[in-house]
C-alpha cells in the first residue's frame, strides 16, 4: 500500500521517501500463492497510477460470474451482466503487482527509495516527525504514513492502540490446474469446516483459499499433492473436475485487527496497518488501495501552503474511510460467525437468506454494485 500511495503523489511537488526492507522479487513462471481479487474501483485507481497497463495481461483473469453456496445446498449467483458491468473483479498475482509498482517507483524524480532499510525509532515533534533507521540515518518528515502491515512498527511507535482477535483459523492457499473450464467464474462454499473459495486463473487454472480451523488447516498442509487435489475437488463438489496441484500449499493465520484511530499527530495508517478483516470476501487489498487513494486525494486537495501533517487534514482522511472500514469489518466478521454456528435454527436461517436473495434480482444487483465500489 505504501507503493501505491507514493505513486499517487508522484506528480505533485511533495518530496517523498519510501522505506522498504527489500526489493520485490521478479515474477516467476510458477503461479504466485498469494492472489488478489481486484475490484473495479481498485482497478481504476491502478489505471490512474499507470500500473494496470504495466501488468502482464496473460497472467490476469477477469471474474464475470460468482457462485456462493451455503452448507445446505442453497446458493447465490452474481453475474457481471446482471450488475451492468463487464467484470465483477480481476484476479492478479500479488508478486506481479508489487513488482510493477516498484519499477514505476524507480522512475519517479520526487521520490527517494531507501532500500534495503528498516526503521527502529520514531519521534514526533510539533513541526516534524523523525524516523530513525537501523543504518543510523534519520529521516525528517512532515507526515509519516504507516503502510507496514498488521504488525506495524509505525502504529506501535505512534502509540495507536489496536485490538487483535484471532479466529483460530488458517487460510490455506494453493493453485491447481482444472479438468473442466471455470468460464471466468469464482466459487465460494460456506461449509461446516470453513469457507472455501476458488478463484479463476488464466489457462484453465484456479487459486484456492480455504479458511478453516487450525487443526484442519494443518491436516491439509500434511497431505500429499494427490490427496490434497482429491480433498479440494470433493469439497467443491467436483465443479471443475479433477485437479492437479501446480504450486505447493501454504497457510497464514487469520485474525481480525481493529484500530480505533488510524491517525495521530503527523501519522496516518493505511492498509493492514490500519485494519485487517476476514479474507472470506477477498476485500483486504481493496480496502488498502482505497485508503491510499483517499489519503492522496486529501493531501492533493489541501491549500498550497498548508502542512501535510495538519491534524485537520488527517481527521478528514480518517472520517472519509471510517464507514467503508466499519461496514467491511462488520460484514466479514458477521458472516464468519454466522456460518460457524452449529445451531440448527441459524443454519436454516442463513441458507434461507441465501436462497431468498438469489430470487431477488434487484437486491442481488444492489449487493453486487456495493461490493464493486
Amino acid at each position: 500500500m505504501g507503493a501505491s500511495f507514493a505513486l499517487s503523489l508522484a506528480r505533485t511537488r511533495l518530496a517523498l521517501s519510501l522505506v522498504e526492507s527489500q526489493v520485490p522479487a521478479q515474477p516467476q513462471l510458477q503461479w504466485d500463492a498469494r492472489i488478489y481479487a481486484i475490484s473495479p474501483q481498485s482497478q481504476r485507481f491502478l489505471q490512474s497510477l499507470r500500473i494496470w497497463p504495466a501488468l502482464d495481461a496473460t497472467r490476469i483473469s477477469p471474474v464475470r460470474r460468482m457462485l456462493v453456496f451455503g452448507d445446505a445446498g442453497k446458493h447465490l449467483e452474481f453475474s457481471a451482466y446482471d450488475a451492468g458491468v463487464s467484470e465483477l473483479a480481476w484476479i492478479v498475482e500479488a508478486g506481479a503487482l508489487t513488482r510493477a509498482m516498484w519499477e514505476k517507483l524507480e522512475q519517479q524524480e520526487n521520490l527517494e527509495l531507501i532500500c534495503p532499510s528498516t526503521p527502529h525509532r520514531l519521534e514526533v515533534g510539533p513541526g516534524a516527525a523523525r524516523l530513525g533507521l537501523e543504518s543510523g540515518r534519520m529521516v525528517d518528515a512532515r507526515l509519516v504514513v504507516g503502510a507496514d502491515g498488521a504488525n506495524s512498527f509505525v502504529r506501535r511507535e505512534a502509540g495507536l492502540k489496536c485490538e487483535r482477535r484471532p479466529y483460530g483459523q488458517l487460510g490455506v492457499v494453493a493453485n491447481f490446474q482444472c479438468q473442466r473450464p471455470h468460464r471466468e467464474t469464482a466459487f465460494q462454499w460456506f461449509r461446516s469446516d470453513g469457507v472455501l473459495a476458488w478463484l479463476p486463473l488464466p489457462g484453465g487454472c484456479m487459486s484456492m483459499v480455504w479458511s478453516t480451523s487450525e487443526e484442519h488447516g494443518r491436516e491439509l498442509l500434511s497431505l500429499t499433492p494427490e490427496q490434497l487435489c482429491r480433498q479440494v475437488a470433493e469439497a467443491g463438489a467436483s465443479m471443475l473436475g479433477d485437479l492437479d496441484l501446480i504450486s505447493p500449499a501454504a497457510a497464514f493465520p487469520i485474525a481480525l485487527l481493529e484500530v480505533p484511530s488510524i491517525t495521530a499527530p503527523r501519522i496516518a495508517l493505511i492498509g493492514d496497518a490500519a485494519h485487517v478483516v476476514h479474507p472470506l470476501a477477498g476485500q483486504g487489498v481493496n480496502l488498502g488501495l482505497a485508503d491510499a487513494a483517499q489519503l492522496s486525494q486529501v493531501l492533493v486537495a489541501k491549500p498550497a501552503q498548508s502542512d501535510v501533517g495538519d491534524p485537520a487534514l488527517l481527521r478528514r482522511f480518517e472520517r472519509a474511510r471510517s464507514e467503508d472500514i466499519l461496514v467491511m469489518r462488520w460484514a466479514t466478521d458477521g458472516l464468519a460467525k454466522l456460518f460457524r454456528s452449529p445451531d440448527a435454527a441459524v443454519t436454516r436461517l442463513r441458507n434461507w437468506g441465501l436462497n431468498s436473495v438469489n430470487r431477488m434480482p434487484v437486491i442481488k444487483t444492489l449487493l453486487a454494485r456495493h461490493a464493486l465500489g
